[in-house]
């Protein structure tokens, strides 16, 4: 008999350390929303837009939960910090950041975690190239909307905008990328060796 279950297709990192459940699910992505409020708050205040631990965040859900539940997980993110939870970078909260300089990139947060997890799901991230490039593809899919919506909002010049919402973000973003790459691919080495110790008693 087969279990309800939020996500769909092959097994992710969190399918190896919990069985699938529709309330294993709903923890999962409220625990992917939850890592994605306090990373917000590991902010370096710039205009118009902050350097957050966000995206780091992202692709970590993402990669780890699959591309329905990580996606789902980035939904709720954003809905909690539209109904006034102060989840957003700075504890900021309301339909206004949505709507403003930032919104786009919160936006992107979902596709992100969506395509990082899709990946994933192909096994990119077992391997630290596959998941590097796998990270670098969910940072690229953020800033495609974030600087889409940022020219929108501002009204900026292209020069302007990729000043304001890119330049300043690409280290780190490469760092960001990197430590993913690092963290996911030793993780499910040692979720393995779990299962095997498991199959040997």
């Amino acid at each position: 008999m087969s279990t309800l279950t939020l996500t769909l297709g092959r097994p992710t990192l969190a399918d190896t350390v919990f069985s699938r459940s529709l309330a294993t699910d709903i923890t999962l992505v409220s625990a992917g929303a939850a890592l994605t409020a306090v990373m917000a708050q590991i902010a370096v205040p710039l205009y118009p837009v902050p350097i957050t631990g966000q995206t780091l965040a992202v692709l970590l859900v993402g990669s780890t939960l699959g591309a329905t539940r990580g996606a789902l997980s980035m939904v709720l993110y954003a809905l909690l910090g539209v109904v006034g939870l102060p989840v957003f970078s700075e504890a900021s909260s309301g339909f206004g950041v949505l709507a403003g300089t930032t919104g786009g990139y919160i936006i992107g947060f979902i596709f992100a975690a969506g395509f990082t997890g899709w990946l994933a799901q192909r096994d990119w991230d077992k391997k630290f190239l596959g998941a590097a490039v796998s990270f670098l593809g969910g940072t690229v899919v953020t800033f495609v909307f974030g600087l889409t919506w940022l020219a929108l909002v501002t009204g900026g010049t292209l020069e302007q905008v990729i000043g304001w919402g890119l330049t300043p973000f690409i280290i780190g973003g490469l760092i960001k990328a990197g430590i993913a790459a690092a963290i996911i691919p030793s993780t499910w080495k040692f979720a393995n060796a779990i299962e095997r110790k498991r199959g040997e008693k």
